[in-house]
């Protein structure tokens, strides 16, 4: 109040600024108005008021500008409008780079198993072959398997004898060569200009089949096709319903029978509704089985062949599923899974889960058909086409 009483006694005029109290000039512009004044007399410009209960007092002298001009704090919708729209989501550019960041930090127990060994093998000791003994074992414990491993081991002791492998360095760089090659030569992916394509995905339970669907017509809406989803599971219960809890999520049709139908005409009424409906692309669902029951594998020839008989050259593609840290074990399923319906391509799921990486080298190589996608995480964007020299890369 004694300030208050100091501005009775001596009321500033309006066309002049308060006096100073302090070594700072009082500020010329008012408080806002509409601001609790106090006691203080009604003047043409407002003047300083005492700190009503609750607030922080603040010195007489002090700049007030920043009270009256400090922009308000934005609400969540203004932070949402300012902010890049997420539905547009980063350029290409950027998509692939960060994909490229998450395949080499996830493969990173691969990484370590392979090249991490080669910096522990080489620290002080020069490359010969012992030291390429010791390099093939690491190799075959890393799932490329024996036969690949010692290919590749046989074309560095080439390089040795040649004294081109005078380094850590030279000899990850010959390794990773020698990895590219394999992956490159195997057979090349069908064409999907097909209209419609139809894609039929199979695998053994518990390898992420009908999440790695879900994931591709993600992809395949992302390229602008127009997909299409059949579930031809109807063995497992609930099968129907996750595949279209996917398709709601991913926003393509599906085409389903009630459990226990036949998966054949499910097959054949997807590529039926495809055609009617102007979809371009159809992902068949199949029921997940033992690579050795016989009878369940025999299911999958009768879809292979009802496909064909309603669209000509259908399937155009035969995809099997693998889980990657299953390591060796996937290659035994990929040859029975073979033997039953003529793949054409795999995709390898859980990469970001294993040290068994190798694997993916070990399949091209025993399999010569191409790697066509990976999985190295759980989110829409964790799957996407292989590169055999990003993967290398990755390694390396």
């Amino acid at each position: 109040m004694g300030l208050l009483n100091f501005w009775k006694k001596k009321p500033a005029p309006p066309e002049e600024a308060p006096p100073p109290v302090s070594s700072e000039e009082a500020p010329e512009q008012a408080l806002e108005p509409g601001q609790d004044l106090g006691q203080a007399p009604s003047q043409p410009e407002p003047q300083p008021e005492a700190p009503s209960e609750g607030q922080p007092e603040v010195p007489y002298g002090a700049p007030a500008e920043p009270l009256a001009q400090e922009p308000a704090e934005p609400t969540p919708e203004e932070h949402t409008t300012l902010a890049p729209a997420e539905d547009q989501g980063p350029p290409p550019s950027e998509k692939k780079k960060g994909f490229l960041a998450r395949l080499a930090e996830r493969l990173g127990k691969t990484r370590e198993k392979i090249s991490g060994s080669i910096d522990r093998l080489t620290l002080g000791r020069k490359i010969d072959d012992e030291l390429l003994d010791e390099l093939e074992e690491v190799l075959v414990t890393a799932d490329l398997g024996v036969k690949t491993s010692l290919e590749l081991i046989e074309g560095l002791r080439g390089q040795v004898r040649r004294q081109e492998l005078k380094d850590a360095l030279a000899l990850k760089a010959a390794l990773r060569a020698g990895m590219e090659r394999v992956l490159t030569n195997v057979a090349p992916v069908p064409s999907r200009d097909n209209a419609p394509h139809v894609i039929m995905v199979v695998g053994v339970n518990g390898v992420g089949k009908t999440t790695t669907i879900g994931k591709l017509a993600n992809y395949f809406g992302q390229q602008g096709r127009k997909v299409l989803l059949g579930a031809s599971d109807t063995f497992r219960a609930a099968a129907a319903e996750q595949l279209e809890i996917w398709a709601e999520r991913v926003g393509c049709p599906i085409v389903r029978q009630k459990h226990g139908a036949d998966p054949s005409a499910v097959a054949y009424d997807a590529v039926e509704a495809a055609q009617n409906r102007g979809r371009d692309l159809v992902i068949i669902d199949t029921a997940g089985r033992l690579h050795t029951k016989v009878n369940l594998m025999e299911e999958l020839k009768k879809i292979h062949r009802v496909l064909g008989k309603r669209l000509e050259g259908a399937p155009h593609e035969v995809l099997l599923v693998l889980d990657a840290t299953t390591g060796q074990n996937a290659l035994s399923q990929a040859r029975l899974f073979h033997e039953a319906v003529p793949l054409t391509g795999l995709v390898l799921t859980k990469l970001d889960g294993t040290a068994k990486g190798g694997v993916v080298v070990a399949i091209a190589e025993a399999m010569r058909l191409p790697i066509c996608f990976v999985g190295v995480g759980e989110s829409l964007d964790d799957l996407r086409p292989f590169d055999p020299q990003e993967f290398a890369a990755a390694i390396f």
